[in-house]
């Protein structure tokens, strides 16, 4: 593929801009390491929504969501819709106790809610497990995406795309900090959109593909767009539905979905204004993220089964690519060079930004555990302000260089999403109940964390899971592999919970204070407090954590009746389209009313 005038003229145009934004803030990111990392904890709810959404852009996820479409059909995208429920929980109930407890990080949330020698090691262990091993995998894989992007479109080696790519993006993200950041995230989501869409309407237009009623009568598509799975399909039923809404969303520590909030979402409500702004970023994101973003990907997706329909057609298609590279994630990057001149740079250019928005992130949240949690509270205590941004600035690079050398061994995007999500099994729990429930200690998150781990990967890369799950001659079903991790994580650290000691009174009532969870898992600690005459609770208001609830409940019901709303007008099919368009407009009256209750009790 060749790029033309008008092509080069927007890719350069991106990248001037970009740089420019992150040398316009620099001197101001620099100041601190509070605006280094939080821009001063000052940013509205729409600036940092529109930042999430950009951020969970990514270069990976049009690839991974055409791998699922490839091989699972549309419904196979629960294993990822599902974590919807997880997302809302957190706008409903768990952002306001962020803004809340006003940490720096969410990993000095451990010495914030545990005590203790163990809580330090949790706290310095988690900065380099996730802040490191975790980003470093996270952004392989966004790597991976831009590397077989290079390849097809442009016959890049992966070398070249890697240098080419990395290199601009760590300079912005050096330079401009969390600022840069954001405001950048603000330009590269409307060329994300633009490009993303433009891209879908085309291609479903191409002759060869010949329309969206052609498309979906189409004998490679056909059987690929119900948005449920088959349920005469026990194993795909089981594997597609069930496991994703009964166990995983609330199981799974996935970055960017954990369970009670965390990671660069986390960041995001802590860089928010108030608390209110925290509720409005992180719902603006999970509706923008479900409700309209995935179908130009898998329109795209579904194209690719006509112009593609197997691995072995796109490896007749572009011999230049490595085995090792191939794989059905490459076919959203081979659908793509079939756009016209200007187009086709407009995508270029959502792409790289994609890519800038997600690799920008995760090096500034990444290196904030390296500073925070890691540098300031191990090796330098006393660091001056100066001192902790160039350590952060330091720790960008060094993670980029990283992440693009892992890059260069793996393989494909669902491969790296399957890792994750096994590694962080089981463990989901504790982030949710650790607010609302006194008993849980340090030792609780420890166990959990090592045991997922170590479970994780005696069966990834031991006989063991063979053994246990192969198709034909496994003991258990094959889909039995989460369920099983999750269990077993499970009943490891309630065991270890209770085996000891829980945290000091000292700590769990200064929690309490500041964050005001409320419910009856405190209720021994407040009983307690009351009798030592300490004064716990700010007022008498009623639990707020049913109502939020119900509120994700709703909101639940108004963005997959979108999600859903949206793909049957796509399809042509009026009477679901327009009967899921009316739920989610009763959901959303309803979801407002909720919320207005929530805040009147609040006050």
């Amino acid at each position: 593929m060749e790029l033309v005038g008008i092509d080069w003229a927007i890719i350069i145009s991106f990248f001037s801009i970009s740089l420019f934004i992150g040398i316009w803030v620099s001197k101001r990111a620099g100041s601190s390491s509070g605006e280094f990392f939080l821009s001063g904890r000052n940013m509205p709810w729409w600036l940092l929504g529109i930042s999430m959404v950009a951020t969970t852009f990514s270069t990976d996820t049009p690839n991974l969501v055409t791998d699922i479409v490839r091989t699972n059909g549309v419904s196979g995208n629960w294993v990822w819709w599902a974590f919807l429920i997880t997302g809302l929980l957190t706008v409903f109930v768990y952002a306001k106790l962020w803004r809340k407890s006003n940490v720096k990080t969410d990993i000095e949330f451990y010495e914030f809610r545990y005590g203790g020698a163990a809580a330090s090691f949790l706290r310095k262990f988690r900065a380099l497990y996730l802040g490191v091993i975790f980003n470093v995998i996270t952004m392989a894989s966004v790597t991976l995406a831009a590397i077989k992007i290079g390849g097809i479109m442009l016959g890049l080696d992966p070398w070249q795309t890697v240098v080419s790519a990395g290199l601009i993006t760590v300079i912005f993200s050096t330079l401009g900090g969390f600022r840069g950041v954001v405001y950048t995230d603000f330009l590269l989501f409307f060329v994300a959109m633009a490009g993303s869409i433009g891209a879908a309407y085309y291609l479903v237009n191409l002759p060869e593909v010949g329309g969206m009623t052609a498309l979906l009568n189409h004998e490679n598509v056909s059987d690929k767009l119900s948005i449920l799975p088959d349920f005469s399909n026990t194993r795909a039923l089981i594997t597609l539905l069930i496991i994703p809404l009964a166990v995983q969303w609330w199981s799974a520590w996935y970055p960017g979905a954990e369970p009670g909030g965390g990671g660069y979402i986390a960041q995001r409500m802590l860089a928010s204004k108030d608390e209110n702004h925290a509720i409005g970023a992180t719902f603006f994101f999970n509706i923008m993220h479900y409700a309209l973003r995935p179908w130009p990907w898998i329109l795209v997706a579904l194209t690719s089964l006509v112009i593609f329909p197997d691995i072995a057609s796109i490896k007749a298609a572009f011999p230049n690519i490595a085995d090792d590279k191939l794989g059905h994630d490459l076919a959203y990057s081979a659908m793509l060079i079939k756009l016209p001149a200007g187009l086709i740079g407009l995508v270029l250019a959502s792409l790289i930004a994609a890519y800038m928005s997600t690799i920008s992130t995760q090096l500034n949240w990444g290196s904030s555990y390296m500073v925070y949690d890691f540098y300031q509270k191990q090796i330098s205590p006393n660091a001056s302000e100066k001192r902790l941004v160039a350590v952060g600035r330091m720790a960008t690079v060094s993670l980029m260089i990283l992440s693009a050398i892992l890059a260069l061994l793996l393989q494909n995007a669902l491969q790296i999403f399957d890792m994750l999500l096994t590694f962080g099994a089981g463990t989901g729990l504790i982030f949710i109940l650790r607010w609302f429930w006194w008993r849980i200690n340090s030792w609780s998150e420890i166990s959990a964390m090592f045991a997922s781990g170590i479970i994780a990967i005696l069966l990834k890369t031991t006989s063991l899971g063979a053994y246990l799950f192969d198709l034909n001659t496994g003991l258990l079903p094959d889909w039995s592999e989460y369920p099983l991790v999750v269990l077993v994580t499970s009943i490891i650290w309630i065991g270890v919970t209770y085996m000891t000691k829980p945290e000091s009174d000292a700590v769990l009532q200064a929690f309490y204070k500041k964050t005001q969870p409320g419910g009856p898992g405190w209720k021994k600690i407040i009983n307690k407090a009351k009798k030592d005459q300490v004064k716990l609770e700010e007022n008498d208001n009623s639990w707020n954590v049913p109502s939020g609830i119900l509120a994700m409940l709703l909101g639940c019901g108004l963005i997959y009746s979108i999600m859903f709303a949206t793909g049957f007008w796509i399809y042509g099919e009026y009477t679901n389209a327009s009967l899921l368009s009316i739920t989610a407009i009763i959901c959303g009256i309803f979801l407002i009313k909720t919320w207005k209750k929530i805040r009147v009790n609040a006050l």
